[in-house]
């Protein structure tokens, strides 16, 4: 191999890699030190492919997988049959994977089967409950159980690899790569489309209105939970008709997309969208007063706008946020729900206290680490501050 010449194949499933992932593509590609490949094997292919597009990352080999009604063990067999010829013809120095999908679960099995280095992009993520989140959490312990080099978004997260016995000279904190995205994505004009509903809002609300943001579709919250919080939604326009406002892009799986129409659909105090393009998303969330999500990312994206974050789940692997106290964990029980979110907009002193919390998950230079690591260069870990974007 020439050390001054790596070759390092990028693979990419789902929506959140592709945002985590491609910073530090765009990265890779800055250097003439590395050739940079990347491969997609969308997991996730309608919700993929704008993210591609608007980074303007050109795969170089596309797996195809997505089938409907797919299940995490088809997957598992998809991506391990198709991933295989691809590192057999590109031998690379390096496979990246980001996170805890299926694909990153199983293109780490793959690469370790050819004897080929592998960093894990957002390692050391831990709930250690094996059920929450469901496969996610067991998906992220089998890749930190094969990779090379493990990419610690947090210092918690360096401490939990530890403990597991990865070598401290293999662990690197970065920051999230999200928040590089974030910065990136925030920077481009606000699209037309956000601008509409923003208006939309405005024209049934006061100005002074507070638009509450809401994510939910992760799979433990599948039946009653889901159905819990739309009924805490419910409660809260009731209370609030006069000054708060619900948007809620829902996902296009239909065990969350049908109790939520089902239950919210109609009502003037909330607006259902079709999933958003992440550039939508992250200019919506810088006009929003707060947000309720069982989302991973979004719990690293809104306290760098100084935005606070009720987690609609019982357990969470990112405790970083609750313990800085830019989220507070609400759980999906409906009175628990309404209480929080009643707490966040009757109390401005505790609505402060969050919005201008530390944000402990990145500075927007996460990519460069990981390429200077990849690269032998010195590093300096990263370390949280105040400052919001």
């Amino acid at each position: 191999m020439n050390p001054t010449r790596l070759k390092i194949l990028c693979v990419v499933g789902t929506r959140p890699e592709a945002i985590k992932m491609a910073p530090v593509i765009r990265a890779l590609l800055k250097t003439g030190r590395v050739e940079t490949k990347v491969c997609v094997t969308a997991q996730h292919r309608e919700m993929l492919d704008p993210l591609l597009k608007m980074f303007a990352i050109t795969p170089d080999d596309d797996l195809q997988i997505m089938e409907e009604n797919q299940t995490p063990s088809g997957v598992a067999a998809a991506v391990l049959s198709k991933i295989a010829p691809v590192l057999s013809r590109e031998k690379p120095d390096w496979v990246l994977v980001q996170g805890d999908t299926t694909t990153v679960m199983a293109t780490a099995i793959a690469a370790f089967y050819q004897r080929i280095k592998i960093g894990h992009i957002e390692a050391g993520l831990r709930t250690y409950d094996r059920t929450q989140p469901f496969p996610e959490e067991i998906n992220r312990q089998l890749a930190g159980v094969l990779a090379d080099a493990h990419f610690a978004p947090t210092e918690k997260a360096r401490l939990n690899l530890l403990k597991e016995g990865r070598r401290s000279a293999d662990v690197l904190v970065t920051g999230n790569t999200v928040i590089d995205a974030l910065f990136w994505t925030a920077k481009l004009k606000m699209p037309q489309s956000v601008e509409k509903i923003l208006q939309q809002i405005r024209s049934k609300h006061q100005p002074d209105t507070k638009i509450i943001l809401i994510t939910a579709h992760r799979r433990e919250n599948f039946g009653k939970p889901i159905r819990d919080i739309c009924e805490a939604v419910l409660a809260l326009t009731e209370r609030y008709q006069a000054s708060a406002h619900f948007v809620y892009p829902v996902h296009l799986n239909p065990n969350i997309r049908r109790p939520v129409f089902q239950q919210l659909h109609g009502n003037d105090h909330v607006t259902l969208l079709d999933p958003l393009n992440y550039d939508e998303l992250v200019h919506l969330l810088k006009q929003v007063y707060l947000v309720m999500t069982d989302s991973g990312g979004i719990q690293e994206e809104a306290p760098a706008f100084g935005k606070p974050v009720l987690v609609l789940r019982e357990v969470t692997e990112r405790p970083e946020a609750i313990e800085a106290g830019t989220a507070m964990l609400t759980g999906t029980d409906k009175n628990s729900i309404i209480n929080n979110v009643c707490k966040l907009i009757d109390d401005p002193v505790r609505y402060r206290e969050m919005a201008n919390a530390v944000n402990p998950y990145g500075d927007g230079s996460a990519s460069q680490r990981i390429v200077d690591f990849l690269l032998g260069n010195v590093v300096t870990p990263f370390e949280p501050t105040n400052q919001h974007e």
